[in-house]
């Protein structure tokens, strides 16, 4: 009986002329049409439209102007009072990758576990098969083979407005190949936007005690598997041609990696910030003709003619220098450079920006997003353009990237990445309402703001405070961590500084609400970054939580100093 109804309707059908594809089409624009209307529009690539109306269709921007009808099928955004920006680019970060495996078992000393889990996080993958190449040297590692959709750290640069990343390798010299993803899909493979993107290089020594363990060590590694690989690309183009009477070269994955990063049709995207790495790697790329782009830059403006003249771009770090340490009397004091550095980083942009230098924006692993957009209007007040700031996170970064034929701008044709916000990009009081990926609307968790008003819960939070100096221990599998916790407090909102005896860091963008505490810092430790995230409640002058990092959870208590 139901396949009589199917050949029934399929018949209804044919008889009315009416193709089943496009009921199907049909079915689909009901559901992936929107309309934005009553928009401030920024395209980026042409003029802003003051009163406008963008139509997207099954992930495409269809049509945008100020004299747009929406479709009859169209659900209707209204955009009255909003801003709508492309969606933002961050050029450089491990969005989608799962956090490294933790070491099973506790070294001695304190903090000894932390610092074995930091190596184990830091130590590159075993050569794979047909690999002759040791850890870190790994050009063949692809990062869409590992890429999950999903998690905290995709919604929260979501929340700030990003919807395009470069998903990168963490560590090695040869780091292997990143892939460009749009934040949203349930599976990885609707995530990426284009993979391979570019191969990564960075120019940390390995720490592991193996070669090569200083700079002029890697670099002489680099250049020596470039070398190899021209040979082995040349030996194998020759069996290609004429195999007969040739013995068949062996295959080596690293090196086949290379062959189209000295073709020039795969970039190199290199780790430098001083410039002696930025100089040594613009000789390197010179020398074997690569496609390169610098990626952190902190020193960018002291190179930006040899960078303007190989033209080659910067993905400029938006995670500016900044004291590691708390502020106390018994603080060394910082150096001349130290302190120029920190200055100078926020004018590196507008250096550029002068010396015809292209750059986009990164965030260089920030530890609270909002900064994002924060540090980039900073840039602002140090000389840069408002336009070259937001085409540094749109437009710009996608014709570095080579995908500006897809993304960047607000165009017809162009993928539906979009970034709604209520008041200008680069205010800090703008508040981002929605984005759009892949023309599908993304829900926006915002951060609620502090209670206010009177009554007994509101009066009950403003009697609690966390300001102070905390002494803090944290119990790691047995092993204690001791140190300080510094926290100023504004409302509901905290910053300060943590320090113990296996790093330091500073925070900004904690919350308190009621009695609990949440705090995100980034910590430095062996010279690496290392994401902790702090909960607890506070009890008259005691706290007790739990510290989680991407190597577990650890269990945390403290007491504040007297007098504060």
């Amino acid at each position: 009986m139901p396949r009589i109804r199917l050949f029934s309707a399929l018949f209804i059908l044919a008889a009315l002329s009416i193709p089943l594809a496009t009921l199907v089409v049909a079915q689909r624009s009901a559901i992936d049409t929107y309309a934005i209307t009553n928009a401030r529009i920024v395209p980026v690539s042409g003029p802003v439209i003051e009163r406008g109306t963008i139509v997207i269709r099954d992930g495409l921007i269809v049509s945008v102007g100020d004299k747009i009808t929406p479709p009859a099928d169209a659900r209707i955004i209204d955009g009255t009072g909003l801003n709508v920006y492309p969606g933002l680019f961050d050029t450089n970060t491990n969005l989608g990758l799962p956090a490294p495996s933790p070491v099973p078992s506790p070294t001695g000393g304190p903090g000894g576990f932390l610092q074995a889990q930091l190596r184990a996080a830091t130590t590159p993958p075993a050569p794979g098969p047909n690999s002759t190449q040791p850890p870190g040297l790994q050009p063949e590692v692809m990062i869409e083979d590992t890429i999950k959709p999903g998690g905290n750290e995709i919604e929260n640069a979501r929340n700030n407005g990003i919807t395009t990343a470069v998903s990168a390798p963490r560590s090695g010299i040869w780091m292997g190949q990143s892939a460009l993803i749009n934040l949203s899909g349930e599976t990885s493979q609707q995530m990426i936007v284009r993979s391979p993107l570019a191969m990564h290089v960075g120019f940390t020594p390995l720490r592991n005690g193996g070669y090569p363990g200083s700079l002029m060590g890697v670099f002489a590694s680099l250049r020596q598997m470039l070398l190899d690989a021209q040979r082995y690309q040349k030996l194998q183009e020759a069996y290609e041609r004429s195999p007969r009477g040739m013995r068949r070269p062996d295959i080596d994955r690293s090196l086949a990696a290379l062959v189209p990063v000295l073709e020039g049709k795969l970039p190199v995207i290199m780790y430098a910030d001083r410039q002696r790495e930025i100089e040594r790697a613009l000789d390197l790329a010179q020398e074997f003709k690569l496609r390169a782009i610098i990626a952190g830059g902190q020193e960018a403006a002291e190179v930006a003619k040899e960078l303007r003249d190989q033209n080659v771009p910067v993905l400029l770090s938006l995670n500016f220098p900044r004291r590691t340490t708390s502020a106390s009397p018994d603080a060394d004091p910082e150096t001349m450079r130290t302190l120029r550095s920190r200055v100078d980083a926020l004018k590196t942009a507008a250096k550029l920006s002068g010396a015809k230098v292209r750059f986009a924006f990164q965030s260089g692993g920030l530890t609270n997003m909002s900064d994002y957009r924060a540090n980039a209007a900073k840039a602002i007040e140090n000389g840069l353009a408002a336009d070259e700031a937001l085409r540094a996170m749109t437009l710009r970064a996608a014709e570095i990237l080579g995908v500006s034929d897809r993304l960047g701008s607000i165009e017809t044709g162009k993928i539906a990445n979009l970034t709604l916000i209520r008041g200008d990009l680069f205010d800090r009081n703008a508040r981002v309402t929605n984005v759009f990926v892949d023309g599908k609307p993304i829900e926006i968790r915002a951060t609620p703001a502090p209670a206010a008003g009177t009554g007994t819960a509101a009066a009950a939070e403003t009697r609690i405070t966390m300001a102070g100096n905390w002494t803090i221990n944290v119990d790691v599998q047995g092993q204690l961590i001791t140190g300080t916790l510094t926290v100023r407090q504004e409302g509901g909102s905290l910053s300060g500084s943590m320090q113990t005896q296996v790093g330091s860091s500073e925070f900004s963008g904690g919350t308190l609400t009621g009695n609990a505490f949440h705090i995100v810092t980034t910590m430095s430790i062996q010279g690496q970054s290392v994401q902790l995230t702090i909960n607890g409640t506070i009890e008259g002058n005691s706290l007790s939580g739990t510290v989680a990092s991407p190597f577990g959870t650890q269990t945390l208590t403290g007491t504040r100093q007297p007098g504060n």
